[in-house]
């Protein structure tokens, strides 16, 4: 009784529930503030190993603290942004979302290095541009089909992306592509290959910006337009709703955020080969989204955090720490399966689903 209790409160997510709850209460000032707060403590955050406590709370073992900060949890975080748009405000399911990071990451390294010599500040457009092109292009044939038809889809580009990159000499082959040039030094920011400091906090401005595109999309009739097809696509179509529009605009921002957070994965490491990109990754940025909270801009933030920063903290189990990380999720789900911090409207249909159950 005592085990079924404490499933059942867990379920319920009381604590994240209050605080979403009290959050929602508070005037906007104070939202403001705690944003501004919140973004001063990121800022910081690189410094962390020079504090004795908290560096041996979140010493990552074998890593630069800057560097996991940057990759995975700062790229994590941006594709999680761009992938909740598609999968948690237009309920597409998409499987192969890897393949937009990798050709913003492609379209910035063959500019740059390549097949010319432009500097990373003109390869991001044009990496965001060419994203978002093949997100168009992929949706104007697929977005007819719904459910598993479109995610073995999204899967199948996936792979076909990583597979040509690899069988063109063009990209570079199996190689992939060097030299690939870093971001201008700003304000005494030098970005090399010694410091990643000013990689993570270009990626937080980024990241910032990001949020500020998404929430003006989430208030706007097209983000109302994304929530009525997610919740009933055909009653959305009788209301008059273009779906097949919207669900393209979907992907296509989707993408240009993909894009966008590969154009800044490659100015970073500065080669990339067709190995970085498979489907272990889109499948990781996937549970991002529905670790964190399917349709929650914050819970795609928490989720992204926890995928990226957790494997590389735990790096001391050597090769048993995939092995406890993926235990980690899988009791995350039974427990927790709306998420860490679950979107209202998503929490209570699980909700209602698992009362439907339980009553018969």
């Amino acid at each position: 009784m005592a085990t079924m209790t404490f499933m059942a409160r867990v379920r319920q997510g009381g604590l994240t529930d209050n605080i979403s709850r009290w959050w929602r209460h508070q005037p906007r000032w104070f939202k403001y503030l705690a944003a501004v707060f919140t973004f001063g403590v990121a800022v910081l955050l690189p410094y962390i190993p020079d504090v004795p406590v908290l560096s041996t709370i979140f010493d990552t073992p074998g890593s630069d603290f800057a560097s996991v900060l940057f990759y995975p949890v700062a790229c994590y975080v941006m594709v999680a942004i761009g992938l909740n748009i598609v999968v948690g405000q237009a309920g597409l399911l998409d499987l192969g979302y890897v393949a937009f990071f990798a050709i913003g990451a492609y379209t910035s390294a063959v500019l740059g290095s390549g097949h010319g010599s432009w500097p990373w500040l003109l390869t991001v457009p044009a990496g965001i541009a060419v994203a978002m092109t093949a997100g168009v292009l992929l949706g104007l044939p697929t977005l007819r089909l719904r459910g598993d038809y479109l995610a073995i889809v999204t899967l199948g580009f996936g792979e076909i992306i990583r597979i040509t990159a690899n069988n063109m000499d063009w990209l570079g082959g199996p190689r992939g592509v060097q030299s690939i040039p870093h971001p201008p030094s700003w304000f005494g920011l030098k970005f090399g290959v010694v410091d990643a400091k000013p990689y993570y906090w270009l990626a937080l401005l980024a990241i910032v910006l990001i949020i500020l595109v998404y929430k003006a999309l989430e208030h706007s009739r097209v983000g109302r337009s994304w929530l009525a097809i997610r919740e009933d696509e055909d009653a959305a179509e009788l209301m008059g709703v273009p779906t097949f529009k919207f669900k393209l605009w979907a992907f296509a921002m989707g993408a240009a955020i993909g894009g966008f957070s590969g154009t800044f994965y490659a100015g970073f490491a500065g080669s990339i080969t067709p190995d970085t990109f498979t489907l272990v990754l889109s499948i990781l940025f996937l549970c991002c989204v529905v670790l964190g909270g399917s349709g929650n801009l914050l819970g795609a933030i928490v989720g992204a955090i926890v995928i990226g920063y957790l494997p590389e903290r735990f790096r001391g189990f050597s090769e048993y720490r995939v092995l406890v990380f993926g235990a980690a999720l899988v009791v995350m789900m039974i427990f927790r399966p709306e998420g860490i911090v679950p979107n209202r409207r998503r929490s209570a249909e699980l909700e209602d689903r698992r009362e439907a159950v339980e009553h018969g």
